[in-house]
């Protein structure tokens, strides 16, 4: 299991879990798409809002492996923000490739972007990450 070095293990001042310290021995948790209801609660929807934040910071929207990132704190953003970056994808394995959907991360978070700088490149869907 790969450990993202330099990502934030949880999310500053709360008990919000980012990373796992080991891999589990009976394998992966499979991620799944989690349904996000308008009445969470802030502190939900803050740490939902961290750790995007973070995935952004740390791999911009380039594939990158599952790793040690948390399958209960992906599996919020799967789906929708979080996507699978291959074909065919195995949820429930550690090596598997995601990528952030930035024009999904626009129309959730509108303001999230502001912060980081996005340059045409003639790209397929006319993105890339700078």
């Amino acid at each position: 299991m790969l450990k993202h070095r330099g990502f934030p293990s949880r999310l500053a001042g709360t008990d919000y879990q980012f990373t796992i310290r080991r891999e589990n021995k009976s394998g992966a948790t499979p991620l799944q798409a989690r349904k996000r209801h308008a009445d969470r609660r802030p502190a939900d929807r803050r740490a939902d809002e961290g750790f995007l934040l973070a995935l952004l910071e740390q791999f911009g929207d380039a594939p990158f492996e599952r790793g040690n990132l948390d399958a209960g704190r992906l599996s919020w953003l799967f789906g929708r923000e979080v996507v699978p970056a291959e074909e065919p994808f195995d949820p429930a394995s550690y090596e598997a490739l995601l990528r952030v959907d930035l024009a999904e991360v626009q129309r959730s978070y509108p303001n999230m972007l502001d912060n980081f700088e996005i340059i045409e490149d003639g790209d397929e869907d006319g993105e890339e990450w700078a």
